[in-house]
């Protein structure tokens, strides 16, 4: 594959990049389980529906020539509801538990970037100028956000910790994280990726917590109402994204 230069067009990695991020994979949750459950067309179904809508986001995405906050985070949530129905079909369905596909898709995730940093010589995001980097970088994603649905399950399932004590879990491992990034000398590379995996499942667990009985210790929004609540949510933060790059423009 041949090195196509052009300007980067992901998202610049910053707080309120990690606040979108939790945003919009928790929607991904909710509106996963919308799809395969409350319409009831099945994870199978459902996962190919919206690994269409992943394709087609993406060609977008790629044909772009500078970062679009509406075009990135489409593709983002793509990942992450077609991660929530793949990762179900795979549990579920197969019947493969949440552990065994937790570490399959490890495994996918893994020997993902390790092929992208043997072509590329880096994992970095902050320098993806080429065609082959980015789509290890989405690819990656798709990856890490099926992977999320499956870890963020088992939690709330079977770790006994339920989907408050999971969504509590894992945002102490990335307040660890955060700190880690501040105060130590760990590669910024390496902290990025696994915060970048655990946020998935913080999402997946959190928007359990939203969409389920209070019997089930959850809020009972439903997964319309909080995938209503969410898209409201993460629809304000991309427009306020889109206005600060306006204003940017024209300070220039």
């Amino acid at each position: 594959m041949t090195h196509v230069q052009h300007r980067s067009t992901l998202a610049e990695v910053t707080f309120s990049f990690w606040i979108m991020k939790i945003c919009a994979t928790t929607l991904g949750e909710t509106a996963g389980d919308l799809f395969s459950m409350t319409l009831d067309f099945g994870y199978a179904i459902s996962s190919l529906l919206l690994l269409g809508f992943f394709l087609v986001s993406l060609i977008i995405q790629l044909k772009s020539k500078k970062y679009d906050p509406i075009k990135y985070w489409a593709v983002i949530l793509a990942t992450s509801t077609a991660g929530t129905t793949i990762s179900d079909f795979m549990d579920r369905t197969l019947e493969l538990g949440y552990a065994k596909g937790s570490l399959l898709l490890i495994g996918l995730l893994l020997l993902t970037l390790a092929i992208w940093y043997y072509k590329e010589k880096s994992l970095s995001v902050t320098t993806i100028t080429n065609l082959n980097s980015e789509l290890f970088y989405w690819t990656a994603i798709l990856f890490s956000n099926t992977l999320g649905t499956a870890f963020g399950d088992y939690l709330a399932d079977n770790s006994g910790l339920g989907f408050s004590g999971g969504a509590i879990f894992i945002g102490i491992l990335l307040l660890l994280i955060s700190l880690a990034y501040y105060f130590t000398k760990i590669s910024r590379i390496f902290l990025f990726w696994i915060a970048f995996i655990l946020t998935r499942p913080f999402g997946a667990t959190f928007g359990d917590l939203l969409t389920k009985s209070n019997l089930k210790g959850g809020f009972n929004l439903g997964t319309i109402g909080s995938s209503l609540v969410l898209f409201f949510i993460l629809f304000i933060l991309i427009l306020i994204s889109k206005n600060k790059m306006a204003k940017n423009i024209v300070s220039k």
